[in-house]
């Protein structure tokens, strides 16, 4: 609180003058309202919020066989060493080719399964993309081919590891 200093009665010779009063101001309260005030909006604050990418899992229904798939539906991608993507068709890695992240790339080969898969079964969500990330991918690159996805709309792909073969056919090329 303020407080103002009273004059003391004590006479002067010579013509009255007024004097000047000081005040004090005591800041405590002041100091204690900042700290609640800060308190309450630290607490009320929002954080950065994590940012995660959206993945399709599967349901919740317990099955015992996986589901068999043509092999006219599947594409198989390898993110490699240097931003490379090795893929093949179905299940032959034999006729394993290279492309990159350009425009020319991995978009291309994506929207061309998808449409070959729409004019043999008449769906394009038939596609399924299997993602073998190899020892020398980046996490960046799985992630862009996980991006690939969700732009291009491919509801139906899979994480999985590198077979034996797939990595003899990487080692080669």
């Amino acid at each position: 609180m303020a407080e103002i200093q009273q004059p003391t009665n004590c006479k002067k010779s010579g013509g009255t003058r007024s004097k000047k009063l000081s005040t004090r101001v005591d800041l405590t309260p002041m100091v204690d309202l900042g700290f609640l005030l800060i308190t309450f909006f630290i607490f009320t604050t929002a954080l950065n919020e994590p940012k995660a990418m959206r993945m399709y899992l599967p349901n919740e229904k317990a099955s015992t066989l996986p589901p068999e798939i043509p092999r006219n539906k599947v594409l198989t991608l390898l993110p490699g060493i240097d931003n490379k993507i090795f893929y093949y068709y179905g299940d032959n890695p034999v006729d394993m080719q290279v492309t990159g992240f350009n425009s020319e790339g991995i978009r291309k080969i994506i929207l061309n399964k998808k449409q070959s898969v729409t004019k043999q079964y008449g769906n394009a969500q038939e596609l399924v993309v299997l993602i073998k990330p190899s020892d020398n991918a980046t996490y960046q690159n799985v992630v862009d081919i996980l991006d690939e996805m969700l732009i291009n709309n491919v509801h139906r792909y899979m994480l999985l590891e590198l077979d034996e073969k797939e990595k003899k056919f990487i080692a080669i090329r």
